[in-house]
């Protein structure tokens, strides 16, 4: 069973029945769908990683297609597609729609709750009757576990472009800050080692590092972006290594 190799690759236990003064959070498998819940009162509704339905299938038919400022800052342009390694994966929102542009994706993510959701939607999404979604899926490639010691250990460049979404300290608890965020933050934590991650991409990377922070946030401690793309809420610093033009003459 899914919900028995899932277990058995993160250490995971299962259970008929949940108590709140043990676990925080479980993994929830349906008919369909793998969800993530959080236990308590003030508990949001279920997280999932869906490609298949909700806003990340609307972004990707309504998104604004290479237009949008992350195909800018990763660098799709006239037939460049760049091989992409997202150190920070989430819940692939970003990756996704990088795959749907056309790029391959590899993706890291060290939370196991987190990677059981997205993996779980990565498969969902290959196996879609939509053949859209399903090649977008196979464009993507996901890897459980901690991207800088892959980087450190790694003798050779790893990809044209590594994009890096680290998870920053929230905004006040507003209304405007979603419960299901809020959930979301708990569970990953605040990225505290992002300048080891952003000096070891820019060892790696063969054409630049991509870095995405909110629109008014600091920039990760290091050396200052080459360029920054700001946008209504969020934005891109951008670490040149060499110009990615070099790809499309080298494809």
């Amino acid at each position: 069973m899914k919900a028995e190799s899932l277990a058995r690759h993160h250490s995971m236990s299962i259970a008929q029945d949940i108590d709140p003064f043990v676990a925080d959070y479980f993994l929830v498998f349906g008919d369909n769908a793998l969800t993530l819940h959080q236990t308590g009162k003030a508990a949001p509704g279920p997280i999932n990683a869906s490609f298949v339905e909700g806003k990340n299938l609307h972004r990707m038919r309504h998104g604004g297609g290479k237009g949008q400022l992350i195909a800018k800052a990763v660098g799709l342009n006239k037939g460049v597609y760049p091989h992409v390694l997202d150190v920070t994966a989430g819940l692939g929102r970003d990756a996704f729609v990088l795959a749907t542009l056309g790029c391959k994706v590899d993706l890291f993510e060290r939370v196991p709750a987190v990677e059981a959701l997205l993996g779980f939607a990565i498969e969902q999404a290959k196996a879609a009757h939509d053949l859209s979604i399903a090649h977008t899926a196979h464009r993507m490639n996901l890897r459980f576990g901690d991207a800088l010691d892959y980087l450190r250990e790694s003798s050779e460049l790893v990809a044209d472009v590594i994009y890096l979404d680290p998870m920053y300290p929230e905004q006040g608890k507003s209304a405007a800050v979603k419960k299901e965020m809020r959930a979301f933050h708990d569970i990953v934590g605040q990225n505290e080692d992002d300048y080891l991650l952003l000096e070891e991409a820019l060892k790696k990377a063969r054409y630049r590092v991509v870095v995405k922070r909110p629109r008014k946030g600091e920039a990760i401690q290091g050396p200052k972006p080459s360029l920054i793309l700001e946008g209504k809420s969020s934005r891109y610093d951008i670490y040149t290594i060499r110009r990615l033009e070099d790809l499309s003459a080298n494809s």
